[in-house]
């Protein structure tokens, strides 16, 4: 694939080594050696010296050195060896190992080759040549830079010319085509240090590419096309006005495709104006914009759409901070101007934007939401024009629909007649059939002959709620589908339920907004765990006990929960749990006590022993379940934590240990131990955890008798030995679980939901 040789560009004479691509018709530089030191005549040599490669000229009988990769090699042979990826690389032996000394693709030119890693910093920038013909060291630079949020910025000498955007989880958010183009991978690897590693490559492995940045300052990826012996240009940057670094200035938002042809792309970004609007009126946006007014106070966010987040040089970035929260520490700070997420892939990730917002554009397709602070008339403002949109696209839908009201009417008519078919089959299915919860239930309760007590949305105001199921709007992803804002797909929800929306095969619920997340969010950390008192956790662990009484015994039918754990309680404004995620969830008869599965679902280190290892489960397992969430609650541990200096390697059985030897609030969270006040009513929950583990279901008391306990003034029974306090050595701690039947039971070890088929 290359070639690494003396060679001379177009119509210089001086000679320089490098590498180039050995099957084009004509020759295509990637790396040069001695860029700056040319050879002027036939007599330079490339050899192997004192452990280094050198590149020498002999003139006047007198050798000199013009270029050289330095290395300390010791006494073990080095070879230099050409990789078929293009990567020179000076190599020494040990033994069998072979050590890479140095690299070309740690010191790359102008170009960038498929798997070519990139690193931060001066020392990996890609250099322009001077001219085709002069590969010496020209003034355009393009800089993976570690300031701020990670971004390509190119160069002109020390100003900034055009950047790529931040780094969003999938692409940088000024590369619009990138997440189109699936002739290349892409991966960006972030270090603590804040130091990153950016790399691309090929599905193809036959295909000729490169990123290259040329003489003239543009950044162009190219893919050779051998049948037109060309380049066909994937992309190159910049290619027009709104490239332009700061282009519309500070706070001036370029916009090339809201307006007519020739016009003038620069606008002002939401509560600013033109700074000078007579340079404004002469098509001059590089004054940018100013702000018209901010009281701070009663101020918001107006959402500029597809758009490349100014730049992040100065800006402050939290990877823990939802958009929510995001939003939140912005509007606390009155210098913050704007706001964005820093990873569209998790939703977890904030960018707080400070002062002047500059090189803001938008794209038709690609980028990502920009939230602009704006005063509060403004945001009014704003908001009247939004429902003045929404009235003007509600119209064209409701045209839309009426001409299509036949069709709709002869669909729904077929739909509801094959799920009464589908009702009336089952009726004489077997118990599994019957003991189904969750959509198809629900499903089949919305199509009966009366009317639905859950309402029924249209599929297009789903669309419109989520954004058309926005990353922006995605909070997480759970075990049998993704969360969104107002949108959880797959799941029922004990939270507030507004309604459901049946679409093709997709079955989504609709449900109230809880934004302060899962519980395993705050108390599994230590700075958040501050936020929850004695009393908050308390409150905490009588709602849920309450949820599951309410499941087992007063709802209309029982439920089994199955996967009651801390990242499954969700909690409200006010911090109030609801339990949620009842994917795995079981129905029980009326009269029935136990429920036997070959399917073992749920979470390690919450299942009862009976359902983990025979498949009996029962309200019990949900009994063993709160248990161990109410020691995690308390001790703010994971209940699957290992404890050095116990015999025991779980939380219970460690709390076991604890608690025969009067010792039990060593395993409380320090932050709550201070509240010497509540001393004994946690000493009561964690002797009501302990009842709740105990080996034998029958002994477990029911969640109306954890309710009254947890309420009252009562005195409690001593618990017996819980489950799961084997002692096993700490080379263990990972190592997959044996059932009685011998064979292994990969449960999950990081607290997500999974499904595990075991042979009976």
């Amino acid at each position: 694939m290359y070639t690494l040789g003396f060679f001379s560009p177009g119509k210089s004479t001086n000679r320089y080594v490098g590498i180039w691509f050995t099957k084009l018709p004509t020759q295509v530089v990637v790396w040069v050696a001695n860029r700056d030191d040319p050879i002027n005549d036939t007599s330079g040599s490339l050899s192997i010296r004192g452990g280094g490669l050198v590149l020498s000229q002999r003139s006047n009988g007198t050798t000199s050195t013009l270029w050289s990769a330095n290395v300390s090699t010791g006494a073990n042979p080095v070879v230099a060896r050409l990789l078929d990826e293009g990567n020179f690389v000076l190599l020494q032996q040990e033994g069998g190992l072979k050590t890479v000394l140095w690299q070309s693709f740690d010191h790359p030119t102008d170009t960038v080759l498929p798997n070519m890693v990139r690193k931060t910093g001066p020392n990996y920038a890609l250099r322009s040549w001077k001219s085709p013909d002069d590969p010496a060291t020209g003034e355009w630079s393009d800089i993976l830079d570690p300031n701020g949020s990670l971004e390509l910025i190119l160069y002109k000498g020390r100003t900034k010319q055009w950047r790529s955007g931040p780094w969003n989880g999938i692409f940088w958010s000024g590369f619009p085509d990138m997440p189109r183009v699936s002739l290349f991978t892409f991966s960006l690897v972030i270090e603590r240090n804040h130091e990153a590693s950016f790399v691309w490559g090929l599905r193809n492995p036959d295909m000729i590419a490169r990123v290259h940045l040329d003489s003239s300052g543009a950044l162009n990826r190219g893919v050779w096309q051998e049948k037109e012996g060309r380049w066909n240009e994937i992309f190159k940057y910049p290619s027009e006005p709104c490239d332009k670094y700061g282009h519309c200035g500070p706070n001036g938002n370029c916009d090339p495709y809201g307006v007519a042809a020739g016009d003038f792309p620069c606008i002002c970004l939401p509560g600013f104006e033109p700074r000078s609007p007579s340079d404004w009126s002469l098509r001059d946006g590089s004054g940018g914009c100013v702000r018209k007014n901010l009281s701070c106070g009663g101020d918001g966010f107006v959402k500029l759409g597809n758009a490349k987040v100014p730049d992040t040089t100065t800006a402050q970035l939290n990877a823990d901070m939802d958009l929510s929260r995001c939003e939140q520490e912005c509007l606390r700070n009155c210098s913050c101007t704007a706001y964005a997420s820093s990873n569209l892939t998790s939703g977890v990730g904030c960018i707080l934007l400070n002062g002047d917002l500059v090189d803001t554009r938008v794209f038709t397709g690609g980028g990502q939401d920009l939230y602009v602070r704006v005063d509060a008339a403004e945001l009014a403002e704003y908001r009247k024009r939004e429902l003045k949109g929404d009235k003007e696209k509600k119209k064209l839908l409701a045209a839309a629909l009426a001409s299509m009201g036949a069709a709709i009417i002869v669909a729904v008519s077929i739909v509801y007649c094959l799920l009464k078919r589908k009702r009336k089959g089952n009726r004489g299915g077997s118990n599994h059939t019957i003991l189904k919860i969750g959509v198809e239930t629900l499903k089949e309760d919305l199509y009966e002959d009366k009317d639905p007590s859950v309402p029924i949305f249209d599929v297009l105001d789903i669309y419109a709620a989520t954004d058309n199921f926005s990353e922006a709007n995605k909070l997480g992803q759970g075990g049998f589908g993704s969360v969104y804002k107002v949108v959880k797909v797959f799941i029922w929800n004990l939270a507030r339920l507004f309604g459901c929306c049946i679409h093709e095969e997709d079955k989504m619920l609709v449900y109230e907004y809880l934004p302060n997340k899962s519980l395993d969010f705050f108390i599994f950390d230590k700075t958040k765990g501050l936020l929850l008192d004695w009393s908050r956790r308390f409150e905490i662990i009588i709602g849920v006990a309450r949820g599951l009484l309410y499941l087992h015994q007063d709802s209309r039918l029982k439920i089994i929960h199955r996967d009651l754990k801390a990242s499954n309680i969700l909690l409200d404004a006010a911090m109030n749990p609801k339990i949620s995620d009842f994917g795995m969830a079981r129905l029980f008869g009326e009269d029935q006590i136990e429920a036997n599965t070959n399917r073992i679902v749920g979470t390690y280190g919450y299942m009862s022993p009976e359902y983990a290892m025979e498949g009996l489960y029962s309200t019990k397992s949900d009994v063993f379940s709160f248990g161990v969430l109410a020691l995690e609650i308390v001790s703010s541990r994971r209940s699957n934590q290992y404890y050095h200096k116990s015999p025991s390697f779980s939380l219970i059985g460690h709390v076991w240990e604890l608690w025969r030897e009067g010792r039990s609030l060593e395993i409380v969270d320090s932050s709550i131990i201070r509240e010497s006040c509540s001393m004994d009513q946690i000493l009561k929950c964690i002797q009501i955890a302990l009842l709740c583990v105990q080996e034998s279901p029958a002994i477990r008391p029911t969640m109306s008798n954890v309710v009254f306990m947890l309420g009252n003034e009562t005195t409690l029974p001593s618990p017996g030995k819980p489950a799961f306090i084997l002692q096993r050595k700490h080379d263990d701690a990972n190592s997959a679980e044996t059932n009685t039947t011998g064979s292994s039971t990969n449960l999950s070890t990081n607290h997500m939901s999974i499904t595990t088929l075991i042979a009976r």
